[in-house]
């Protein structure tokens, strides 16, 4: 027989109960994050509104007066612009986030999601001799070891390790290329390209978000475009994107934007453009037709985009002072060719030619080397090291490659300031670094790196937004957010809304600027004040939390 409870009994009983769902719901607040008094941009390019965010749970789960609500934090944005985290849509992240999975040089950006493997390289597929010399420049260089082959076998490295940003790759065509057909300038057989096409679809279904060329660059600059629209073909059967460094940018950079929009046309693939310009003064005068080509084919249908980051010099590797003949093959034939007198001639000439077309040798600056003997040339112009190494030009690349085993990075001013305004206020360019998270200190904090490492998205908000007046605010956020999140079908990202995943950045738009320059480039941005990603506060009033929230993406072929 049940215990009779007594009036006392209960009320006590009751008592405690009330207690402890109170203390439950003190326990359990009904945000974990709540965004209050800030200036709210969805990312769409509409008008933002005066209102607050509440996340939990990684998502926002309420956009409206958020008033007398419980959260475990409260951030006042009060004068400060809120706005989806950004999204790079053209990067060269990869093994830097197993050196440093904090990002530091994006994330201080405020950028969430890094879109990478461009330019037709990702760390994958590898042979066994190309990741046994990729393990061995990572273990020299950042003391890690390349333990995978494939896709799937990289980005679950990534995940292993954490990181703070979403991560989201290409598949590399020159890497593609290197592993089935090899590194040498040949047509692929027809079983080699059926082998192609397999190992992107493999690469595809891992997560890859589609394929990148490096039309200027050995080994993809000698395939073909027949071959490319192949490939294309069967990014285009699993969705995926075709992103471009075009095979020209300088005297035939209009027949490249074609042969770009051919490919899109032809094999009904999505594409990007990657950092869309003109190098040289003698064409200069040609983007006008570059950005009403692209408009065409966008008025007639072609889902094609381009990105650009907000500087006037480009930055790559000195070895395409090369000429493409010369570049063929392993690092070794490589540099074979650079002591063969009855070659030197001819390459001689070439990178003559290059330099002459830049403007001359004092455009071109060393950025960053590996070995210190040779770390003092970083930072000085091709002119400079000539004149203090008492070397002809030449002769100062030729043994400074010799010497740095064929891995020397540069940047060359080439372009025009009128010219990257008008490529920016296009409505259909987003905002790329075509940089990497690197860090002011420890083994990323090295050399003399683009300022698009860090500068790239505070630069077009400060310098080109608020003092050119490019654009107005919102249509920056868009350039950043909504666009690229829908080019990349980046599900339940780029965008402030209800149910999505909280990747947000906090900023002052009265004072956000990059800091960084190409003398002494590794600063942060100012203004950037709170980063979340996945809802996990990140940059905390300009500090790193030491937050690893940021998810691998995979595309879902």
């Amino acid at each position: 027989m049940a215990k009779k409870i007594t009036r006392r009994e209960f009320s006590k009983t009751t008592i405690l109960a009330t207690g402890g769902i109170i203390a439950g719901c003190h326990l359990r607040n009904r945000f974990d994050i709540v965004i209050k008094n800030g200036l709210v941009f969805s990312g769409d390019g509409s008008e933002p509104q005066k209102i607050d965010i509440g996340i939990k749970d990684g998502k926002i789960t309420a956009i409206d007066k958020l008033e007398s609500v419980s959260a475990n934090r409260t951030i006042d944005a009060a004068g400060l612009a809120v706005a989806p985290g950004f999204i790079d849509i053209h990067t060269h992240t990869d093994t830097e986030l197993l050196v440093d999975p904090r990002g530091q040089s994006k994330i201080h950006q405020g950028v969430t999601t890094e879109i990478s493997g461009n330019c037709g390289y990702s760390p994958f597929p590898l042979n066994e001799d190309d990741r046994a010399e990729l393990d061995q420049n990572l273990s020299e260089k950042y003391g890690i070891h390349a333990d995978w082959r494939d896709t799937a076998g990289f980005l679950t490295a990534i995940e292993r390790k954490g990181t703070s940003l979403n991560y989201v790759t290409l598949t590399g065509h020159g890497n593609l290329r290197a592993y089935v057909v090899g590194k040498n300038d040949v047509a692929p057989t027809a079983e080699q390209m059926k082998q192609m096409k397999r190992v992107l679809a493999e690469s595809l279904e891992q997560g890859s978000f589609g394929l990148s060329t490096g039309l200027e660059y050995a080994p993809g600059s000698y395939a073909s475009t027949e071959e490319l629209i192949e490939l294309s073909k069967v990014v285009a059967a699993h969705q995926g994107i075709y992103a471009t460094h075009m095979r020209n940018e300088d005297d035939f950079v209009e027949e490249a934007v074609a042969e770009a929009l051919r490919i899109c046309r032809e094999a009904e693939v999505s594409t990007e453009i990657s950092h869309l310009k003109a190098c040289n003064q003698n064409n200069w005068h040609k983007v006008d037709h570059l950005l009403e080509m692209i408009s065409n084919a966008i008025e007639q249908g072609l889902p094609v985009l381009a990105d650009r980051y907000p500087y006037i010099a480009y930055s790559t590797g000195l070895s395409t002072f090369l000429p493409l003949w010369a570049r063929q093959g392993s690092t070794d034939e490589i540099l074979q060719r650079l002591q063969d007198n009855s070659l030197l001639p001819k390459i001689r000439a070439y990178a003559a030619k290059r330099g002459s077309r830049i403007g001359g040798w004092d455009r071109v600056v060393i950025a960053s080397c590996n070995r210190e003997e040779n770390k003092q040339w970083q930072g000085k112009s091709i002119a400079e090291c000539s004149r203090n190494s008492s070397l002809e030009p030449f002769e100062f690349i030729q043994q400074l490659l010799i010497a740095e085993h064929n891995s020397v990075d540069i940047v060359g001013f080439a372009m025009n300031e009128d010219n990257l305004k008008k490529v920016l206020q296009a409505d259909f360019v987003t905002i790329g670094s075509d940089g990497n998270a690197i860090s002011p200190t420890g083994k990323l904090g090295q050399g003399k790196p683009h300022p698009r490492y860090y500068g790239t998205f505070p630069r077009v908000l400060g310098k080109y937004g608020r003092e050119e007046k490019l654009f107005d605010l919102a249509t920056a956020i868009k350039k950043m957010t909504g666009l690229p999140a829908k080019k990349f079908y980046l599900k339940s990202r780029g965008l402030i809304a209800k149910g999505y995943f909280a990747d947000i950045t906090i900023f002052d738009p009265a004072t956000v600027i990059d800091k960084a320059t190409f003398v002494d480039p590794h600063h942060f941005a100012a203004g950037i004040k709170y980063v979340l990603v996945n809802g996990v506060l990140t940059i905390d009033n300009e500090k790193h939390t030491g937050a690893l929230s940021g998810q691998v993406l995979r595309h879902a072929s």
